[in-house]
């Protein structure tokens, strides 16, 4: 086995756990125990390392170490206010043009999703979100709005590969947002409607987002917090 495959090997194995949430924000990559896991030399487990860093998905600190980043906040804030602002106008835009096929192949899609949720798999259903929305959003008038939702997904990838790792019980809200935006459109809503209930579809999963990683930071808290309910 070359040193090139052993290191792809080592970075899909870290990588599969940071998106999977079992490494979690934080969580220190130590090299020996993923080599010995694996059976090969720290060397391409380091090397998976860099990548991982240069993907923005590691950071390494001095008399730390290697450690999952931790989700920057105020980056990951303002990628999805945009993300929110930016789709909701174009899926409002594209909302009067959409056909009946449109809205039986976005219905489909949901319904896929529905079905992933009992055996939920993040990634797969990350993807299977963008591909639902892209239904609604790609048919928008406006090529300048539609550019920075494109932008907004992009971005959001190199961020996190998936928020449903973190909050996996917002993907059932999700679901059923999502038969509330196609409701909205089969009934010729107003445009202002659908873009303020896309807008929210948006900001609810950053809102979910954001409580999770004040839970990991104030641990202690949250669960004296639990515990009085």
């Amino acid at each position: 086995m070359s040193e090139e495959s052993k290191s792809e090997r080592a970075y899909r194995l870290i990588r599969d756990r940071i998106d999977g949430g079992q490494y979690v924000p934080g969580y220190r990559l130590v090299l020996a125990p993923i080599a010995n896991e694996l059976g090969m030399s720290v060397v391409p487990v380091r090397e998976a390392i860099r990548r991982l860093e240069a993907e923005q998905l590691v950071t390494f600190e001095r008399n730390v170490g290697a450690q999952v980043a931790l989700i920057k906040e105020t980056e990951y804030l303002h990628t999805m206010q945009t993300l929110a602002l930016v789709e909701g106008s174009a899926t409002a835009l594209a909302a009067p043009g959409i056909t009946q096929d449109q809205i039986q192949r976005a219905r489909a899609i949901n319904q896929t999703m529905r079905e992933t949720l009992s055996a939920f798999d993040p990634q797969r259903f990350t993807a299977l979100n963008l591909e639902f929305h892209s239904v609604l959003f790609e048919s928008c008038p406006n090529p300048h709005i539609l550019d920075l939702v494109h932008r907004g997904w992009n971005r959001m990838k190199v961020l996190r590969n998936s928020s449903f790792s973190f909050v996996p019980g917002r993907a059932q809200e999700s679901v059923e947002e999502h038969e509330q935006i196609l409701r909205l459109i089969e009934q010729g809503a107003s445009p202002v409607e659908i873009e303020m209930t896309a807008r929210a579809h948006r900001t609810a999963t950053l809102d979910a987002v954001l409580a999770h990683t004040e839970g990991l930071k104030h641990p202690d808290e949250h669960k004296h917090t639990l515990s009085q309910h």
